[in-house]
């Protein structure tokens, strides 16, 4: 017997020395991996991604559109304007795609530019897509209906149409969907431009009242439709409340 501890045979100097250089680490625990995280994105970059950002950006490049519309049809001496709708004719059914971004004069399109940019800025707000759906509506809702019903030998141009059906939808939207928020800017909306409402009724002559009353239909219908996910799970939330056992 020889004096001192002896060593086993499972005794490795070299692996202990390669675990002990492994472990290394403050508070002996191994190292956690950190994955790269690239560069920082800029702000610029940041903001673009943001809603409000988009929908300013939209109707924004919507309203810069309606000017260089008006622009290239006043160089033209306003022959565009023939492009609108001239109810019950055949041949101007085309306009109602063209009369929404069509104008009688710059004060015509300018009397257009605060409310569309306020409007059209909320209802995309709440997203690009849904408020284009909402938009695409009323733009058909109020051409048609102005084709059917506007005055013999008159062309009805002009984008209050997209006013008044922004103005209808936004009122009417929170109240189909349930949405508190919605309801909320709906009835700010109602007491800022509430009273543009009467542009919907008969007035002097060259103001399409037509394009008002159905533009304004066609926003009460988008409004409608559009939250018919909402409404459903509503109703099958109720469904569940009335079911459930006691």
């Amino acid at each position: 017997m020889t004096g001192g501890a002896g060593q086993g045979s499972s005794f490795d100097s070299d692996r202990i020395a390669a675990l002990r250089a492994r472990f290394s680490t403050p508070g002996g625990t191994p190292p956690v991996p950190v994955a790269p995280t690239g560069p920082a994105r800029p702000r610029g970059f940041a903001a673009a991604g943001q809603p409000w950002f988009r929908a300013a950006a939209l109707i924004c490049g919507f309203v810069v559109l309606l000017y260089a519309i008006e622009g290239v049809d006043q160089i033209g001496g306003g022959d565009l304007d023939a492009a609108g709708i001239e109810p019950r004719e055949v041949d101007g059914l085309s306009g109602i795609v063209w009369a929404p971004v069509l104008h009688g004069g710059w004060d015509h399109l300018m009397s257009n530019t605060l409310p569309l940019l306020i409007m059209g800025f909320l209802v995309l707000l709440s997203g690009v897509l849904r408020g284009l759906a909402a938009t695409g509506i009323i733009w058909l809702v109020a051409g048609v209906g102005t084709w059917l019903t506007g005055a013999d030998n008159s062309v009805h141009i002009g984008a209050s149409s997209l006013v008044f059906g922004w103005l209808t939808y936004l009122i009417c939207r929170g109240w189909f969907a349930g949405n508190v928020r919605h309801i909320l800017i709906g009835i700010g909306v109602l007491f800022v431009y509430g009273s543009l409402l009467w542009g919907v009724l008969p007035g002097p002559p060259g103001i399409s009242w037509q394009g008002h009353l159905f533009g304004a239909m066609g926003g009460v219908f988008a409004g409608w439709v559009l939250s018919g996910d909402a409404r459903r799970k509503r109703r099958g939330d109720q469904s569940g409340v009335i079911a459930s056992p006691r």
